[in-house]
């Protein structure tokens, strides 16, 4: 264990777990193998990132990330509707995540959040989009690269 601080030209290797406001938790690597990423390799997100900033091996902190830094604040234009027909016999429900395809062939999730007989409406922005996020890290290794 060496007493390397992260910053921009580190290797870093974590424990992380992120939970939505309400506690309820949307990703971790508890009970897993730990994260390993070099800063500004896209891993994280720049405003997740640069809460490590400074930290060390052994150290265990807690951070709000708002959604600013975040996922984004998430964007009323990223709705769309939808005509029904366009989903076939999909049994369609609030919540379901539907998979499109984009200009590209490239694939766009998204979560449906409103059905009626003639329309469809789809968020197509990030689940955590407009959310603040807490971002809970224990640091195991930081090497420099």
């Amino acid at each position: 264990m060496t007493d390397a601080r992260i910053n921009q030209a580190s290797e870093v290797t974590l424990h992380f777990t992120l939970k939505l406001p309400s506690g309820e938790v949307v990703d971790s690597t508890e009970g897993k193998s730990p994260a390993t990423f070099k800063v500004g390799d896209g891993s994280l997100l720049p405003g997740f990132e640069q809460r490590l900033f400074g930290l060390k091996a052994g150290d265990q902190r807690s951070f709000v990330i708002d959604p600013e830094n975040g996922f984004g604040p998430g964007n009323p234009l990223n709705i769309q509707t939808i005509p029904r027909g366009q989903f076939s016999e999909m049994e369609l429900e609030p919540g379901l995540l539907v998979i499109f395809q984009d200009a590209a062939g490239g694939e766009l999730p998204g979560v449906v959040k409103r059905v009626s007989d003639n329309e469809v409406e789809v968020d197509f922005n990030h689940p955590l989009a407009g959310k603040a996020i807490t971002f809970e890290v224990d640091i195991i290794d930081v090497r420099a690269i």
